[in-house]
């Protein structure tokens, strides 16, 4: 048999199937297997898209070296799958096949000199092993490693490695019958109390064996010690099983078990819309619009149980991982131990026996973030996806996929339905419900029959202030003291990070930057550095100007950290957790946070966006947004999109039960369409003029678009490839079609490279693909040059 591979080379040349010969001691090996294959000198990961007994190469094939799993880890669906996605994102083949797969499963490639020779063998070098070379810095030690290299005393090998590792632990066996151990347990002397203590504890337990090392030691405080003097004796047998580590373990299956919960009319109308489709198998799309509170969360759980009574699975998204623990709490209520769960806050042991399980089938519903798309399930007879609208489902950087694409994809391959939700639905799924490509569903009323929060806007332009920080109006203060004196809970929104934008020299006007990027540094007074949000380059907070030296200093603009100081100072007694990066970078913190805000333990949570989308505190009774202008004037074209979005989704999170809700929106621009609308929590008012604003600047969902970037260290270098591309581009395009730029990008340096960028604007361009994929294959001969080449179809940001 001979094996088809994808290498792990992601390059033009080897953008292409390689054959290998499978020999006999392989055995059977499947489609989707990983496997390692030699490479030119060295060896690769690879895997197997395809089997076939015959090849038209002339020449002798090489043999595969290795199947590294005993499963392969993807399904044939997902081989189908990484062939259509390369064509439509953009990218590499073996680019798409990896980003399938959890990251510890990803190969881990290591350089390494090997001694040759006798002389070689006995150098301080080598200190009787290989070297790894990708260590090797000092320059003393390059310049013997290449004397060795041309003397052949020294060889270079490459190895690849995988870094999956299965978890296992100690499993006891008994080895004799009841009576037996009654009869030891007699002729133990009496005072050997742990002997006797840990037999009567066989006896007493002999139906439950085998167990777990950790179970024993728990269940009967029987240490480690004592259980290997039993196996000595004969007592009992140990062996290693492997166990997953469960992600789940903190989660309160029970908690919502026995609550019955009665569905309203509009959510009965909508499943008996949803269900038939699922019991008859068949692929469309649904667009679920339902205003905050409305339930939405309720007609998805009620789609999975149908799904799974018929026999089929489900596979559930949601944006980011803050809304996991509540969404997977609810989930995990439901359906109990057949839940997975897949996102980047698992630990990589984790992931790996989350996919493990979901790859042998031993799960039915997965839950998980945008890279959850690609979970190995099977038999799939519905797709969620929750809080459609949010950008995070668009992956930023190679391949460039939006998950709502792909799931589009796998829900006809897999003849099912797929169930997209939102508040506020993204312009083009809501343009498409519109012609009838989608089906429209509406919740229009929360399911408690509450009426949404009053908002009322506060025009910092006029407000009065309270402290010396010009953040915080006197009305929103007030408003807070009165629900901390209520006992009642507050959720305050600002979407920005640390204590200070920027640091300003008030005597030479110096802006502290970023060497690497066009952007000021931002103050971080916990950990007291200036940091740039992009490239992760930090520096001591100055105490005078590194310009001209002056102590006249301001720290100006404020973040989450400034805000959570002035609260502290005005609402002393006020209890507050922040919830931000910089607080939820730590495994569980996410989880952490929300369970003690849950718990009551703070009355005030305060965050940026990520607290804006899926929370259900049923004591929230005030919502605050800082400044609702942060992302108002960002130059894109869907600015204003974003903002009613995160506004109406914030302001959702006040008055969820039976206390009535309020909601506070300072800003600088009250009369801004986005903003106003907002307030009445009006979407289809904001779909309409938004429409108009979309229409009148041939802007998507009128227009298709493809965003073009060309990065170099030199500016010019940047700025001459882009005119290069968008000269040979445009002339093969309809005149209909719209190509803007090239243009710096609006952060026209990120990381020490200069970004320019092309748009195309099209409706119908049947040669574009076609074009595109041959400005990707020439991006790699401009690599050499220190060009670097994007394309990102259907952007989410044009900047």
């Amino acid at each position: 048999m001979i094996a088809q591979v994808i290498v792990d080379v992601a390059a033009k040349q080897t953008d292409r199937v390689f054959e290998y010969h499978i020999p006999d001691e392989l055995g059977e090996v499947e489609v989707g297997s990983r496997v390692f294959v030699p490479f030119g000198p060295r060896k690769v990961q690879g895997f197997v898209i395809g089997l076939s007994t015959k090849s038209k190469y002339q020449g002798e094939l090489k043999d595969l070296l290795l199947v590294v799993d005993e499963m392969p880890p993807l399904t044939k669906e997902l081989i189908t799958l990484s062939q259509a996605l390369a064509n439509h994102v953009y990218s590499y083949r073996i680019s798409i096949l990896k980003t399938m797969l959890p990251r510890v499963m990803r190969a881990n490639y290591r350089k390494i000199l090997v001694p040759v020779s006798a002389k070689a063998k006995k150098l301080r070098l080598f200190q009787g092993e290989p070297l790894d070379l990708n260590r090797v810095t000092n320059n003393k030690q390059i310049a013997e490693i290449r004397h060795l290299l041309r003397s052949n005393d020294a060889k270079v090998e490459y190895l690849v490695e995988n870094r999956a590792k299965v978890k296992t632990e100690s499993q006891y066996l008994l080895t004799k019958t009841k009576e037996d151990y009654v009869n030891i347990y007699e002729a133990i002397r009496s005072n050997a109390t742990k002997q006797k203590k840990l037999v009567m504890f066989l006896i007493e337990n002999y139906a439950k064996f085998p167990l777990l090392q950790n179970e024993i030691e728990q269940d009967a405080k029987i240490n480690t010690v004592s259980l290997t003097n039993a196996v000595k004796k004969g007592w009992l047998n140990k062996k290693q099983v492997e166990i997953y580590r469960n992600p789940l373990d903190d989660y309160d299956e029970d908690e919502n078990q026995n609550k019955k919960i009665i569905l309203n009319p509009d959510q009965k109308n909508a499943l008996r819309k949803i269900i038939p489709i699922i019991n008859e198998k068949q692929a469309q799309t649904f667009l679920l619009e339902g205003v905050t509170g409305s339930g939405k969360t309720e007609v998805y759980l009620n789609a999975i149980s149908t799904t799974l009574k018929i026999g089929k699975n489900a596979l559930m998204l949601v944006p980011e991982i803050s809304l996991t623990p509540q969404m997977v709490e609810q989930v995990k209520s439901h359906f109990g131990e057949q839940v997975a769960v897949l996102h980047s806050g698992l630990s990589e042991g984790e992931l790996y026996d989350e996919w493990r399980r979901i790859r042998r089938g031993e799960v039915r519903v997965v839950v998980g973030a945008r890279s959850a798309v690609f979970a190995p399930l099977r038999n799939i007879g519905l797709i969620v996806i929750d809080e459609e609208h949010e950008s995070s489902y668009k992956q930023e950087d190679n391949p460039r996929y939006h998950a709502r694409d792909v799931a589009i994809w796998r829900s006809e391959y897999n003849s099912c339905p797929l169930l997209l939700g939102s508040a506020t639905p993204a312009l083009g799924s809501r343009a498409r419900a519109q012609k009838g490509v989608y089906q429209l569903l509406r919740l229009p009323q929360r399911a408690n029959k509450q009426s949404l929060p009053a908002v009322n806007l506060i025009d910092l332009k006029k407000a009065n202030f309270t402290g010396g920080q010009f953040d915080l109006s006197v009305e929103l203060v007030t408003a807070i003291k009165n629900r901390i004196a209520n006992k009642e809970q507050v959720i305050l929104m600002l979407n920005r990070r640390g204590f200070a934008n920027f640091m300003l020299c008030r005597e030479c006007g110096y802006v502290m930057k970023c060497p690497n990027c066009d952007l000021s540094l931002t103050m971080h007074k916990d950990t007291q550095k200036m940091q740039c949000h992009y490239c992760g380059y930090t520096a001591a907070i100055p105490r005078e100007c590194p310009n001209c030296h002056s102590k006249n200093i301001r720290f100006l603009g404020t973040g989450t950290q400034k805000v959570m100081a002035e609260l502290n100072k005005l609402i002393p007694e006020a209890r507050i957790l922040r919830m931000d990066v910089d607080t939820t970078r730590r495994k569980g913190s996410f989880k952490k946070i929300l369970d003690a805000f849950g718990d009551h333990e703070a009355d005030i949570l305060l965050g940026t966006q990520m607290i804006a989308k899926g929370l259900d505190f049923p004591n929230v009774t005030l919502v605050g947004v800082i400044n609702a202008d942060t992302g108002l004037w960002v130059p894109d074209y869907n600015a204003s999109e974003r903002t009613f979005e995160l506004l109406t989704q914030v302001a959702g999170r006040a008055g969820r039960a039976e206390k009535k809700g309020e909601v506070i929106i300072q800003t600088f621009n009250p009369d801004h369409y986005a903003i106003k609308l907002a307030q009445t929590q009006d979407y289809e008012r904001f779909y309409q003029y938004e429409m108009r604003v979309r229409h009148a600047g041939n802007y998507p969902p009128y227009f298709y678009t493809v965003l073009i970037s060309v990065a170099a260290k030199k500016e010019q270098n940047a700025a001459r490839e882009a005119y290069k591309i968008k000269n040979w581009l445009q002339p093969q395009l309809n005149r209909q079609t719209i190509v803007l730029g090239p243009t710096p990008s609006a952060i026209s340096r990120l990381k020490n490279q200069y970004y320019y960028q092309i748009l195309v604007k099209y409706k119908k361009e049947d040669q574009l693909n076609q074009l595109l994929h041959q400005i990707q294959d020439s991006a790699q001969k401009v690599k050499k040059y220190g060009l670097s080449v994007y394309i990102d179809n259907e952007p989410e940001r044009i900047m």
